[in-house]
């Protein structure tokens, strides 16, 4: 056998991801192999390598018979025997954690069932019998294992070491987890968060941010920090400190891709560096000074923006209809601010909201759902989200459309908002467009009225005008769902109703009335042609009553008679 063995197609791992193309070259001292261990993984079979200062080396995609030239390789090379290790695929969930060197092994019955290595732990967080591990990110995989939590019982001995603090310092002691080593170089204490809620006390260190609260604890690298945001809130006595994070802090199940800080605007502190006058000049060339005071969100804005080594973006030159640089509107369930800025937009902050211009597809500006003094401001993006920005005060509607077109952003509609825009400014402070349902319905009884009235004063012309129900129509279209059944629209040419009989027989009995009633006026022509049925059907009534009185009065002829 060659000094050599060549395989095509070998995988290796890293930070959770099979990869057959690393572009680099790992090279193993043959004193230094200490362990070879052949199992069946994901792609096939695979060869574990450690070395004796720890180090972990993993390969994949063997097929079943290498196995027997590796063997034979390592024994004549190598001096070691490569042995067969069988996983555990039981599933099961309670087995025994195992540390050894930079490898946290997880065994069902002495086989393992999966392996950790610490290198990649970033952070490590304890609770009551729980151990949480937090873990680096891989940028070229889909899909990377965030965290994984381990319950630890209580111990049954009467040993003086909480489990839970002996299982995190053995994590911690070969984990990548950044550590609050030395002073820092300032402590702002107890400041308002709002996202995530609470007091915390902030310690600036060199290379970090680390927010300590009563419950949680976060360690932020400023390799993390994208973009830091100063914001003014509307009501001119307080700012907005907002930290764009990528990776976010997790709480949980919750995950904060941004800080946001609450400050008043009154609030003075007078601060002093953990820094020689020296390092302080050579560290930040005159940004900052060992001494400083003043307003508490420019020392911590002032302080973040030399650490982070940021610009600090805030509002442009947006001014709303109060003279405010944001918009009062609400984003889902909560209400909060809109900032208009240079290069996008801005939401805070439940939650948070960031759109750049760059991402925006198109914006529209549509009407308010709850009511006409409000509208929606809706914003798309490339990759096909919509955020929908609700009940926006209709008296910024024409600073905000200013600024969108001023920005040369694709406005839906364009025509129809811009003709809007002078409707909506002119008649802003005016409840004309507020629908009134009981006003309609009067107006619409009234004109029933007066179309009864025309008709019985029009001295014997046509009714046809008179519809009892199409009158209504306003009123079911708005209110009924079925009114577009129920309309039926007069078609062009069509007949005219035929006149009711009382009609005919009134135009008929017009000449004779008037010679009955010499003088009568217009009006009590109708008035007289009302009673003429009444007389006669009572006039009828009487004859037929003596007609039946002479029949009953006459004898009643004998059968020899009518013989």
């Amino acid at each position: 056998m060659g000094d050599t063995l060549e395989f095509s197609d070998i995988y290796q791992e890293h930070k959770g991801s099979w990869s057959s193309k690393t572009g680099k070259v790992d090279s193993i001292p043959a004193a230094e192999l200490n362990l070879a261990h052949w199992r069946r993984v994901c792609l096939g079979h695979g060869i574990k390598l450690g070395t004796n200062s720890g180090h972990v080396y993993k390969y994949d995609g063997f097929r079943d018979t290498d196995l027997e030239k590796i063997s034979e390789f390592f024994k004549t090379n190598y001096k070691l025997e490569v042995m067969e290790k069988d996983m555990c695929v039981k599933g099961w969930n309670w087995g025994t954690t195992k540390f050894s060197g930079p490898l946290l092994a997880f065994e069902i019955n002495d086989n393992a069932a999966f392996e950790v290595p610490l290198s990649n732990v970033s952070q490590c967080a304890t609770g009551k019998n729980e151990v949480t591990l937090e873990f680096h990110q891989n940028d070229d995989t889909e899909v990377s294992l965030m965290e994984v939590r381990f319950y630890v019982p209580p111990s049954q001995s009467d040993e003086r070491q909480d489990p839970v603090e002996a299982f995190a310092e053995n994590v911690l002691s070969k984990a990548d987890v950044i550590q609050a080593t030395g002073d820092a170089v300032c402590v702002f204490k107890e400041l308002q968060c709002l996202t995530p809620r609470g007091r915390y006390d902030i310690r600036i260190y060199p290379t970090f941010l680390h927010l300590h609260g009563k419950t949680f604890d976060y360690k932020i690298p400023y390799t993390t920090v994208l973009r830091l945001f100063l914001l003014p809130h509307k009501d001119q006595r307080q700012m907005f400190f907002v930290i764009s994070l990528d990776p976010p802090i997790k709480q949980g199940q919750t995950r904060y891709h941004f800080l946001i800080l609450l400050f008043s605007k009154e609030e003075e502190l007078s601060l002093t560096l953990n820094m020689s006058e020296e390092d302080v000049e050579r560290r930040f060339e005159g940004k900052l000074s060992k001494n400083m005071s003043g307003s508490l969100y420019e020392m911590v804005s002032r302080v973040m923006k030399s650490l982070v080594n940021r610009k600090i973006t805030v509002p442009g030159n947006f001014q709303g209809h109060s003279g405010a640089q944001c918009i009062t509107c609400s984003y889902k369930a909560s209400s909060g601010l809109l900032y208009p800025l240079e290069r996008g937009f801005i939401y805070v902050h439940k939650p948070p909201v960031h759109l750049r211009f760059e991402e925006i597809s198109c914006v529209n500006f549509a009407r308010g759902t709850t009511t006409t003094r409000s509208f929606d401001f809706e914003i798309e993006t490339k990759q096909g989200n919509q955020f929908t920005f609700s009940s926006i005060e209709r008296e910024e509607y024409g600073k905000l459309f200013d600024f969108v077109n001023a920005k040369k952003l694709n406005i839906k509609n364009r025509g129809f908002k811009e003709g809007m825009k002078g409707k909506i400014d002119e008649y802003s402070d005016s409840d004309e467009d507020q629908h009134d349902a009981y006003l309609e319905r009067m107006k619409a009884e009234g004109k029933i009225r007066e179309e009864g009235n025309d008709s019985a004063d029009s001295d014997g012309e046509s009714d046809e005008s008179f519809n009892p129900g199409e009158e209504d129509d306003d009123i079911a279209e708005e209110y009924d769902s079925n009114a577009s059944k129920k309309r039926r629209p007069k078609e062009v040419g069509a007949p005219k109703r035929p006149m009711s009989a009382y009609m005919l027989w009134l135009n008929a009995s017009r000449e004779r009335i008037k010679s009955e009633n010499p003088g009568i006026s217009i009006t009590e022509i109708s008035k007289k042609a009302g009673e003429i049925p009444k007389k006669e059907s009572k006039k009828a009534g009487e004859e037929s009553e003596e007609e039946e009185e002479a029949a009953a009065s006459t004898p009643a002829s004998s059968e020899a008679d009518s013989d």
